[in-house]
């Protein structure tokens, strides 16, 4: 699918994903790079704790390999391996290749915005800002899946892979967009639709369907026929920030047990309310048909 979008009118994006830890995280970077108005400057697969693997990096990037290698696309986009693990503490980076390439495209020369989206922690993010504050200042945007409700929060996956990292960044002066769980939660896709639209594009479209399928089957507490696909909403929100209302609130903080802290004096971020699932739904369908069928 080609629109002849100028190169000087497509955005950078870097996406932070942990692709192994379920199976949404692969819809969001499989959309991302059949986006045409995206300059793909990077992909970080990023780790997922210690709970489900002892190698939750190494399984990403792997996985990362795998879904672009089934899209033809292993070489359209640069791998850079994110953090290992959490950070230790708000004062202290864990370098990375993903953390460098962040600092690099953030502090490059080019008139053309930065966003950086991360389907997992914020850990390479965190890092990132503690080893050159500076990019906070540059034309940047992050966006993050992550986080509890709001106004109270509470336990999050993302948020629970690293806490201290949230902090740092919330903390920072860093453009922020936030997608917290009951909004990513706002993407339903049943058995029947995957197998209607996805399925049939290629081997792309047949690993992706039979992931979700094989994930929710092996998991007893799963509903049958469903799945939540959480990350895709940074992929429609990078091609149309309206794809969902927001509020410009300042910036909590999270304690120990993942509940925001309000009232610290921090800078405004955008929080969205809802998301577009359509939108974005439909989008990835026809561009995976154009692409796979």
């Amino acid at each position: 699918m080609t629109f002849n979008i100028p190169h000087d009118k497509k955005i950078r994006v870097i996406l932070d994903t942990d692709l192994k830890n379920e199976v949404d995280d692969q819809f969001a970077l499989a959309h991302a790079m059949l986006t045409e108005s995206f300059d793909i400057r990077a992909v970080i697969p990023a780790h997922f704790g210690e709970s489900k693997s002892n190698t939750s990096q190494k399984d990403s990037r792997d996985e990362a390999e795998l879904v672009l290698s089934k899209m033809g696309m292993l070489n359209n986009a640069p791998l850079y391996d994110g953090a290992a693990h959490a950070v230790p503490d708000e004062k202290t980076p864990v370098p990375s290749a993903g953390a460098d390439i962040i600092i690099k495209e953030a502090m490059k020369d080019d008139k053309r915005p930065l966003y950086i989206s991360f389907l997992g922690p914020l850990t390479d993010m965190a890092s990132a800002l503690l080893i050159e504050p500076k990019i906070a200042e540059r034309n940047i945007t992050v966006i993050w899946i992550g986080g509890g409700d709001y106004p109270d929060g509470g336990k999050e996956y993302n948020l629970k892979n690293d806490v201290s990292a949230a902090n740092v960044v919330f903390k920072s002066r860093v453009r922020l967009w936030q997608v917290p769980r009951n909004v990513y939660r706002m993407m339903p896709v049943s058995f029947a639709e995957l197998y209607d639209k996805v399925y049939p594009c290629g081997e792309i479209g047949k690993y992706l369907a039979e992931n979700v399928v094989g994930f929710n089957n092996a998991a007893a507490s799963r509903p049958a026929e469903y799945r939540i696909l959480g990350d895709s909403p940074a992929v429609g929100l990078m091609m149309f920030d309206g794809c969902g209302e927001w509020s410009d609130i300042p910036a909590p903080e999270f304690d120990n047990e993942m509940k925001y802290v309000h009232g610290k004096g921090h800078r405004a971020i955008r929080v969205y309310k809802n998301i577009d699932s359509r939108f974005i739904l439909e989008d990835f369908y026809a561009k995976l048909k154009t692409a796979f069928m």
